[in-house]
Order: structure tokens, then C-alpha cells, then sequence
């Protein structure tokens, strides 16, 4: 049997960093996972800018509240979900990804959660498990499914090493060039052919 793992930010959203960064006018917070592989790393860098500019929970979560699914998420979802089982994995929080999950019919994701004090202070955050992604796939695989996962950045690769076919989409091209072992999709419909193609290959039938 197939199962499906996606990521989320530049899967099926927007970078969420990225629009508090234009939404906030902080450029420092545009990097993401796409430049930094290093996630602790990442996370401490963004919540210094957060405390030194006073940015609570609040104003992020009016930024995600916002937003939208990118164009054609919705329905390239719908379309795996009524083929195959379909998990979202992704190192976002869970209070980020709620207003977004409601606009892409409630999906199962599987994320870290953050810590918040009493005025909206965001105080640290906790991983639901070190490299949560790979371990996913690796226990889906431990069932005897076989796993496609696709995602776009550093922190995607150790889940589409695992997997049982990898795909990127729409990587930055420093992601293309150190991992030339995984196909690249700029767009659904190819992103879609590649998972079909891949699940023939797996010997995995598909409607």
C-alpha cells in the first residue's frame, strides 16, 4: 500500500516567516529552512528578532489568518487524498498552522507545537521529535507501506532519503544542486505526474 508525505510551507502555503517578515517590514526574518539546514539554529535566530522588535503571537497569527493555500493546493490535495493516504509533515507549530489547515479542509498534519507565555510572548518551542519527518516515513515503512514524499527545502531531504521515492518542489537552486538525486517539480500538474510516475514504478495502482 502507498502512502503520501507532503511538507507544507512552499508545498501548499507560503513561507509563514516570510509574510511576517514583509507584514512586519523585518527583512531579517525571511530566512528559512531553505537557507539555514540547521532548525534549532533557525528558531533561536527568529525569536531574538521577535523579542527585540516586541512581536507577540498576535501579530503572526493575524499574518497567518491572512493568508491562502497557494494556487491549485486545494484541489492537487483533494486529488491525492481521494487516491491515496495523505499526511502533511512539516516543522511549523501547530498554533501557526490551524487557521491554514481550516482552508485546506482539515488534512492530518503532523508538526511541533509552541511555547507561549501569559501576554503572547513566544518563549521557546517544542520539537515533537528530533528530525520528525524522517522518522515518519521510516515508520510508515516499518508497516509495510511504501512512502512518496515531496518537499522543498533542507529540511525535507532526510525525508525524501527515507522515502521510497523523493520529489522537490519548486526548490531554490542551492537545494537542487547538492541533492541532484531527486526529481524537481515546478508546478502541480508535475508534481502530480511525479507522483503518479513514481507510484507505477512502486508497482502501486492509482485511478
Amino acid at each position: 500500500m502507498l502512502a503520501i508525505c507532503l511538507d507544507l510551507e512552499g508545498v501548499l502555503i507560503p513561507e509563514i516567516w516570510i509574510n511576517v517578515a514583509e507584514r512586519t517590514g523585518i527583512s531579517a526574518l525571511t530566512r528559512t529552512t531553505r537557507d539555514e539546514p540547521d532548525y534549532d539554529r533557525l528558531m533561536s535566530y527568529r525569536l531574538g528578532i521577535l523579542d527585540q522588535n516586541d512581536i507577540k503571537m498576535g501579530d503572526i497569527t493575524s499574518t497567518i489568518e491572512s493568508m491562502d493555500p497557494m494556487e491549485g493546493a486545494m484541489e492537487f490535495l483533494a486529488s491525492l487524498e481521494s487516491r491515496w493516504p495523505t499526511l502533511i509533515l512539516s516543522d511549523t507549530f501547530s498554533q501557526f498552522a490551524k487557521p491554514m489547515m481550516k482552508k485546506l479542509g482539515n488534512p492530518t498534519l503532523l508538526c511541533h507545537t509552541l511555547v507561549i507565555d501569559e501576554t503572547g510572548r513566544i518563549e521557546d518551542w517544542e520539537i515533537r521529535y528530533d528530525d520528525h519527518k524522517r522518522k515518519t516515513v521510516e515508520s510508515l515503512i516499518e508497516m509495510n507501506y511504501q512512502v512518496i514524499a515531496a518537499g522543498d527545502s533542507y529540511n525535507d531531504t532526510s525525508m525524501l532519503s527515507a522515502a521510497s521515492a523523493g520529489i522537490l518542489f519548486r526548490p531554490p537552486e542551492n537545494v537542487i544542486q547538492e541533492f541532484p538525486q531527486f526529481p524537481v517539480a515546478m508546478d502541480y500538474s508535475e508534481l502530480t505526474d511525479a507522483i503518479e510516475s513514481a507510484a507505477t514504478d512502486l508497482g502501486e495502482l492509482w485511478n
